[in-house]
């Protein structure tokens, strides 16, 4: 039996590591997040019965231990340098001209790669297993951030024997690489920081930076950061003749290294691929401020040496600063979806890289006193990609500049606006606010949540405004009719729209659960509860304790929860989107009935003849649900040798206990 645990063990860790390879490295997901998750939790049940099988590399060890005291200093095992910028063309042919005559060559060949807005990081592996992270620092010494490089789901713990193959001395080696925040996560760490009341981080580069800083890997984990690698070091040197085979070496191991790199034969091409860039980096899901530019012939590298700061092989190509000056016509509160009033400037309309940008977010009133920002001020503005343009600072204050006071009565219905003590935000206290109603559709009907193609922002308005629709549940009140008499709405358009909404109805429940716009709840919390209670209504009903038994739930996002479902204006939406028919039950809770329908079980120690997975699919398979830890909701408890806690507290909450012979008989009735 025990070789059995252990077989089971070293199956699913490989199977998990393949999983997330397809998921995190290569975005070509092959499983549902649902089936991924039951891995998991299999294997930790495995590894919690079984403590002295957990090895360093597990997927389950991505996130443990205590927070850290600091973050110790280690030297880098040779110098991390950093790039000699370039702003022009002119200033890139003279790169190419210096590369040529410092190799004796008439044509150089370069590989082009994007700039990504990170932080460096190297990473150091030992016959295949992640031992340590380190960041640059000043180039010599770096901190010592192996935790937190743990819980980056695209950095591979351990690699497999038959990728380092692809390394002449696998034994030790080292990549380095960019460690990065995507725009999704800025925006989700940013609503969530928000939502709590506290100060919303600047833009991905910083947050990134300051959380691969942290001292506790576990705030690390929810922030999600990604990594890509363009850099190999065997023995204190790249270990193939070009730069090209580096990358492709780098990913055949298993690194995720960023797909739009390209081998330049000659200089022009560097030229058309910066172009091409700027023109398209508006389309990536991460920032970048520029292009890298390598010579490919990594013989070279050596030959041309550094200079005391940087490489005299490469460059980086930074594109215009996305800035300008301004000046500030008025500041005024914008409403947001859960109420919170954002300061917003309105500016003297400017063209920012290609864009005319009227407003600016000043994120909150504490922002507001940072800057010391007055209306009638000059100010600097600066965008970044999707992200909505920000007030960077203050270039000349007015003579007459007025101040921005945060309004008493909300400026959208006239209800009172209240602060919370010890947060940030201002919130008008009115549910019914139009303002927020209109928010809530947005979100709502929201590519992430229901996916309503044409519910857009100009329709949203008309349906407020005319007051056809009051909750997010009218929305499946509305006839065709009533579209189609909205301006700019014709009768096929509106048509297109009862079918979208119609069609909304099928969405899974943990869309359902994003889109109701509980705080602190985003895409994954909301498909982890899904998972972990199956219905909407057991959600509802959860206690905060009961609620944290789901994973990633912590105290202030269950009490979130309950504070939701215990507002009866929530009720009464809920219960009206019941009787439209839309899905309140996860689909693989639904189709699967039979005799243990409804009935909870709790699996603790070994069974003398079943696997853990063999008497979870048979209890799933009439209707019954697994879950990982007990509670007075729990109706079995099924154990078997070296049971643990689970059988002192099902026993103290004098829950039914089962042997395997009498699960049996159960499932046989």
């Amino acid at each position: 039996m025990t070789k059995n645990v252990e077989k089971e063990i070293a199956a699913l860790r490989e199977k998990i590591r393949y999983h997330e390879h397809r998921y995190y490295v290569l975005d070509d997901p092959q499983i549902s997040d649902f089936e991924f998750d039951k891995l998991m939790q299999r294997l930790r049940e495995l590894e919690q019965k079984r403590p002295e099988l957990v090895t360093r590399d597990s997927p389950t060890q991505r996130v443990g231990g205590a927070p850290a005291a600091e973050l110790p200093k280690v030297r880098h095992s040779s110098p991390m340098i950093s790039l000699d910028n370039t702003y022009s063309v002119d200033e890139l042919r003279d790169f190419d001209r210096r590369v040529r005559e410092l190799s004796g060559r008439d044509k150089v060949e370069y590989v082009a790669e994007l700039k990504l807005d990170g932080l460096s990081m190297a990473l150091t592996y030992e016959h295949g297993n992640f031992v340590r992270g380190v960041t640059r620092g000043d180039g010599t010494v770096g901190e010592d951030v192996t935790g937190n490089i743990r819980t980056i789901r695209s950095v591979p713990l351990r690699i497999e024997e038959k990728r380092l193959k692809a390394i002449d001395e696998p034994a030790k080696f080292e990549v380095r690489g960019e460690v990065m925040m995507t725009r999704k996560a800025f925006e989700r760490a940013n609503a969530q920081r928000e939502a709590a009341g506290e100060p919303r981080f600047a833009n991905p580069r910083n947050s990134a930076a300051g959380t691969i800083r942290q001292l506790d890997p576990r705030i690390v984990a929810e922030r999600q950061l990604d990594m890509f690698v363009y850099y190999l070091q065997v023995n204190r040197a790249e270990p193939l003749r070009e730069h090209s085979q580096v990358l492709e070496t780098l990913s055949k191991i298993g690194f995720k290294v960023n797909p739009h790199w390209k081998r330049c034969p000659a200089f022009d091409d560097v030229l058309a691929y910066i172009q091409a860039w700027e023109n398209k980096r508006e389309s990536l899901d991460y920032e970048i401020d520029g292009i890298v530019i390598k010579v490919n012939n990594t013989a070279l590298w050596a030959e041309l040496g550094t200079t005391a700061k940087s490489p005299r092989w490469a460059v980086a190509f930074k594109y215009p600063a996305r800035q300008a000056t301004t000046r500030v016509n008025d500041i005024r509160a914008q409403v947001g979806r859960t109420g919170t009033l954002t300061p917003v400037a309105d500016l003297e309309p400017v063209d920012v890289g290609g864009v005319t940008v009227s407003h600016a977010t000043l994120h909150n009133m504490d922002e507001v006193e940072r800057l010391g920002v007055k209306i009638g001020d000059t100010v600097l503005i600066q965008r970044a990609g999707e992200v909505i343009p920000q007030v960077v600072k203050v270039v000349k204050q007015a003579e007459d500049g007025r101040e921005f006071v945060m309004p008493k009565k909300c400026p959208v219905c006239g209800e009172d606006v209240r602060r919370a003590e010890g947060e940030v935000a201002y919130r008008c206290v009115n549910s019914a606010c139009p303002a927020i109603l209109k928010e809530s559709l947005r979100h709502w009907a929201g590519r992430r949540a229901m996916n309503i193609e044409g519910l857009g922002d100009v329709l949203v308005d008309q349906l407020v405004e005319k007051h056809l629709v009051r909750d997010v549940a009218d929305l499946y009140s509305l006839t065709r009719q009533q579209l189609a008499d909205l301006e700019r709405m014709g009768e096929k358009s509106a048509q297109n729209v009862m079918d979208e909404i119609e069609r909304s109805k099928q969405s899974e429940l943990a869309r359902v659960i994003f889109a109701l716009g509980i705080r602190y709840v985003g895409e994954r919390t909301a498909q982890l509860l899904a998972n972990h209670f199956g219905a909407l209504d057991k959600i509802a009903k959860a206690t905060p304790e009961e609620l944290m038994e789901a994973e990633e739930v912590g105290a202030r996002i269950a009490e979130a929860i309950q504070e939701f479902f215990q507002e009866k204006r929530n009720r009464e939406v809920i219960e009206k989107l019941r009787k439209k028919g839309l899905q309140f039950e996860q689909a693989q809770t639904r189709k699967r009935e039979g005799r243990l329908t409804g009935k909870q079980f709790v699996l603790t120690g070994t069974l003398p003849s079943l696997s853990r997975q063999d008497a979870t699919d048979l209890i799933e398979a009439e209707g019954g649900r697994v879950i990982g830890s007990v509670s007075k909701k729990t109706d079995y408890v099924v154990v078997g040798a070296d049971a643990g806690s689970k059988l002192d507290k099902a026993r103290a909450l004098g829950i039914a206990i089962l042997d395997e012979a009498e699960l049996k008989k159960l499932l046989a009735k």
